[in-house]
């Protein structure tokens, strides 16, 4: 990592940091350099929390899906790790996961997860934006809630996987599949 972790973090983060070590086995290196900003850290931590809510329109498989592109699309390693592992524990077979890269090619991938992780693919690499047309295969599978929820859900795994991989945070070996690694293992 480009900069390393606090010696010492605030009390009223400890509870997010037993959580992460509950949930992931450790504290994310990630959280620790949100956290050298602690109402940064808990302003991020609120906002994934309400993307990732039992209640969102989105599944939870797809939020993944659409989490782990970003993510490959962006050169984070960290995140790739992560919400690849995530993706694993929510039920998708490792042959699915380890073919996101390729999901263009692939057969596993339903209509509606092609239609959102096209979605992602154009929000994070047009400068431009979107147009019309690009746009027009989200309404045939997402009310307009929806489609707020996903956008939202693409900034901020973009906000996420930037910000990891500007300040160089490595894979913390969450995830059991080393092929979901291979674009970047050949870069």
């Amino acid at each position: 990592m480009r900069i390393g972790a606090k010696p010492r973090y605030p009390f009223f983060l400890w509870p997010f940091f037993w959580n992460q070590k509950r949930k992931y086995g450790a504290v994310l290196d990630s959280a620790l350099l949100w956290a050298r900003v602690p109402k940064l850290f808990i302003a991020v931590a609120f906002l994934y929390g309400m993307l990732d809510r039992k209640k969102s329109p989105i599944t939870p498989v797809l939020r993944s899906l659409v989490t782990v592109r970003i993510s490959q699309l962006n050169g984070c390693r960290f995140c790739i790790d992560l919400n690849s592992a995530t993706l694993s524990k929510r039920g998708v077979p490792d042959e699915k996961v380890s073919e996101i890269e390729r999901w263009r090619n692939s057969p596993s991938f339903t209509e509606k997860e092609r239609v959102a992780l096209d979605y992602a693919e154009k929000v994070t690499l047009s400068p431009q934006g979107m147009t019309d047309e690009q746009f027009a295969p989200l309404r045939a599978h997402f009310d307009e809630d929806a489609i707020v929820e996903l956008t939202a859900l693409i900034a901020f795994q973009n906000l996420s996987s930037k910000f990891n991989s500007a300040l160089g945070v490595p894979a913390q070996g969450f995830c059991r599949i080393p092929a979901v690694m291979g674009q970047l293992e050949r870069e």
